[in-house]
């Protein structure tokens, strides 16, 4: 009897601590999911205030399908770790910008940047376009119809006055739509990491404190034609950040960061190193300026100190392309010739 009344009690326990262990369970799984639909309400309820080009603009939510219709916002994407669902330009984007990230194949074209295809970029249904006022406030509303939409001036006056640092707020207007932030600091932390490792680089070298003329040259026209960047633009930032000295000066404040001359003008500048960018089909100076003596003469060329940097170095991009440029400028100088 005693067995039977013991027998009895251990099976009440069971019973109840089974039914105690269900409650905890389902207390358990409905807290998870009251937990996910707070962070998806959290999400959806998120709202980011910014200032652009256009003025004013409030973006709902966190946007994760992003379209951009001007490379240097691609790249800072990239840099943010996120993917672009859709860039325009796309197949000429690798021949300019070179970061060490490439595409997916996920990624697709709409149309050029100068005309972006309005239907490619619909059927993509994104959260976000990105543009720029020069090229796209012509189609502002018909974006706008598409997705929220901000657009950016590289190229205003105000922009111009410091193209490095309107480059890094740009970064960061982007970076705080897209709820990335902490991801910002630690990207631009990187390139002034790196701006300090190239400047010892230079001075293990002996050229610290190098002063320079830097140009980006091709044809156009038939004509032999050399941008010469200015001490505001992104490229002279950079450079003058790892403690170079930019020897060209324009008596005018340049828009695009750079004056477009010939070779005669570089005659004024002898006395710096000579930086040039150009693409490997279309070297001005070993093909249409070879022999010529407006070239030839001229004093950094006759003690070779002239520098070839590559064709892919992309002089109007983001921190990552900053940092590409910076390295680029340091293997061009330390080479031994």
């Amino acid at each position: 009897m005693k067995k039977f009344w013991l027998f009895a009690l251990i099976l009440m326990l069971t019973v109840l601590a089974a039914c105690g262990g269900g409650e905890d369970t389902e207390e358990s799984g409905g807290s998870e999911s009251e937990g996910e639909q707070s962070e998806e309400k959290s999400d959806e309820s998120r709202s980011v205030t910014i200032e652009d080009a256009m003025g004013e603009k409030t973006i709902e939510g966190t946007p994760k399908k992003v379209v951009v219709l001007e490379w240097t916002y691609a790249e800072d994407l990239q840099a943010l770790g996120m993917e672009p669902v859709g860039v325009a330009g796309l197949d000429s984007y690798g021949d300019w910008v070179d970061v060490g990230i490439p595409f997916s194949d996920s990624v697709k074209d709409v149309g050029t940047r100068a005309e972006p295809n309005l239907e490619a970029i619909s059927r993509l249904d994104p959260d976000l376009i990105i543009g720029v006022k020069f090229r796209h406030e012509g189609i502002a509303d018909k974006l706008e119809s598409i997705a929220p939409t901000v657009m950016f001036s590289p190229y205003s006056e105000e922009a111009a006055q410091d193209q490095y640092k309107n480059m890094i707020d740009e970064f960061n207007t982007i970076a705080k739509v897209v709820d990335k932030e902490d991801k910002a600091d630690e990207v631009l932390n990187n390139m002034e990491k790196t701006f300090k490792e190239q400047q010892e680089r230079l001075k293990e070298a002996g050229k610290d404190g190098m002063d320079y003329v830097i140009t980006q040259a091709f044809t156009s026209q038939n004509t032999p034609t050399l941008r010469l960047f200015t001490d505001n633009s992104i490229v002279a930032k950079v450079m003058n950040k790892m403690g170079m000295n930019n020897a060209y000066e324009s008596d005018k404040l340049e828009i695009y960061g750079y004056t477009s001359t010939t070779v005669e003008t570089l005659q004024n500048y002898q006395d710096a190193n000579f930086f040039y960018i150009v693409q490997e089909e279309d070297n001005i100076f070993t093909n249409q300026l070879k022999g010529n003596p407006a070239w030839e003469k001229l004093k950094f060329v006759k003690e070779n100190r002239t520098y070839k940097m590559p064709g892919d170095t992309w002089t109007f991009g983001g921190p990552l392309s900053a940092e590409v440029l910076a390295k680029q400028v340091v293997d061009a100088a330390v080479k031994e010739k």
